[in-house]
């Protein structure tokens, strides 16, 4: 069973996309704030990570920034959700921050699920240079 960290200010929002994915089979984990994400990371390994980009006090890009700073958790998949869909946006999610995919607000179910489904079984590099120094894209 594959274990989701769902990282969102907004305590409705982390209820909904929990029961979303337990209705999927998998384990979900909940924070509320970029710090507590991290703090969360300290002890466990989710597979997959679900993080807002609006939070108060760290942000999602921030959040996303520190968590591919640290070698432990370097590797794991991060899917930016946002309400900011512009081009842009997407190109930050994807190369600033080092995210593997963006997930655009509102959020569709059954989109969700599809996403979720694909980053676990094979999620897309990250934009940045590999290990081996290879650059990586965001949509392979």
């Amino acid at each position: 069973m594959s274990t989701i960290l769902v990282v969102d200010d907004e305590e409705d929002i982390r209820f909904v996309l929990g029961q979303m994915l337990k209705r999927e089979g998998y384990e979900v984990l909940s924070a509320g704030s970029g710090e507590e994400a991290l703090e969360m990371l300290k002890k466990t390994r989710p597979d997959l990570i679900l993080l807002d980009v609006m939070m108060p006090g760290l942000d999602g890009w921030e959040t996303c920034a520190r968590i591919r700073s640290q070698e432990e958790t370097k590797d794991i998949t991060v899917a930016m959700l946002t309400a900011k869909t512009s081009d842009e946006d997407k190109i930050r999610a994807l190369e600033s921050s080092g995210a593997n995919w963006h997930i655009s607000k509102p959020i569709d179910r059954a989109k969700l699920i599809d996403t979720v489904r694909w980053l676990l079984e094979s999620p897309p590099r990250r934009h940045g240079h590999g290990k081996d120094g290879v650059e990586k894209g965001g949509d392979s």
